[in-house]
């Protein structure tokens, strides 16, 4: 199979994340504890791979795939749990202009530099400008969406805020990189299944300890009886994007990948925007999003081909 018959389903997986992030945040809002709703969020996640884990459990890894694992494969999961400690700590502090926009940005960035210079495992590419010119022609598309987000954010936009950008742009990046050490960790324990899961159980524990430590505020039943029956599959939706990149980054790189994923994400928050799907606050995409989305297109076209 080409790398090219794969993209359909990297769009697939980055539009289900989209919907995932929309369903967390009416999760967040019902549980009000954000450590709570994202234990509640992932705890579905385990269940699921270790139960498919169970029903598929061959092939098993073997004494000398594991021993040659680098020792940060498993940490893949919490790499990218960053992202979602930095939304909760600093994007009322930033806003979320601001912190998406640097996020993905260094996402983009990242992906396309672990490619050039073949990091952790990745088969060097060297420096090619067309894919650069794409990742730079995807970060103005990312600021075009993010700046446009109707009403202007409400967070703090002084010296104090901008302070915090060197941590979220470190936030970004980690995104980028928990996808490699992903695919690293699915080479190693060859059950996708199996690596999915040692994936995201260090993400559950750390959430629900996090939880133990700080348990209030708590929902009361109120809250609780306006869970729909959908905001605890969030975690489930979002973990598509993980899985596909434990079977494809390493067959269309981390910047096809990243670029491809970054993109259904972004259009169907615009979707999602526009629309009002999912509770979410209905804000039209004017002609600045849709300069964005087009420009972004136009950015992983060079990646994806070049």
């Amino acid at each position: 199979m080409t790398a090219a018959l794969l993209y359909p389903f990297i769009l697939v997986a980055g539009a289900l994340q989209a919907l995932g992030n929309a369903m967390n945040a009416q999760l967040r809002g019902r549980l009000v504890n954000p450590w709570l709703a994202a234990t509640v969020s992932f705890l579905p996640i385990v269940f699921v791979f270790t139960t498919l884990f169970f029903t598929m459990p061959t092939p098993l890894p073997s004494l000398e795939g594991l021993s040659r694992m680098p020792w940060y494969a498993p940490l893949g999961g919490v790499a990218g749990a960053v992202a979602v400690f930095g939304g909760l700590a600093f994007i009322d502090k930033v806003g979320a202009g601001p912190f998406n926009g640097l996020t993905l940005t260094a996402n983009i960035l990242t992906s396309l530099a672990m490619d050039a210079f073949g990091l952790f495992g990745l088969q060097a590419s060297g420096f090619k400008p067309l894919p650069w010119l794409g990742g730079l022609l995807m970060a103005v598309g990312v600021t075009f969406i993010a700046r446009s987000g109707g009403k202007k954010d409400s967070g703090e936009k002084g010296p104090g805020g901008k302070l915090l950008y060197p941590f979220i742009i470190v936030a970004g990046a980690l995104m980028a990189i928990g996808v490699v050490w992903n695919a690293q960790l699915r080479g190693a324990l060859e059950n996708p299944w199996l690596a999915a899961t040692v994936s995201f159980i260090p993400v559950v524990f750390v959430f629900a300890l996090v939880f133990l430590l700080r348990p209030s505020p708590l929902p009361t039943r109120d809250d609780l009886a306006g869970v729909r029956w959908w905001m605890p599959l969030a975690g489930i939706t979002g973990a598509v994007a993980v899985f596909a990149g434990l079977l494809f980054v390493d067959k269309v790189g981390a910047g096809a990948f990243n670029g491809l994923l970054i993109t259904a994400n972004l259009l169907t928050s615009v979707a999602l925007d526009h629309f009002g799907w999912f509770g979410m606050k209905q804000v039209k995409a004017g002609m600045p999003r849709l300069v964005g989305a087009a420009v972004m297109v136009a950015g992983i076209v060079l990646i994806s081909l070049f």
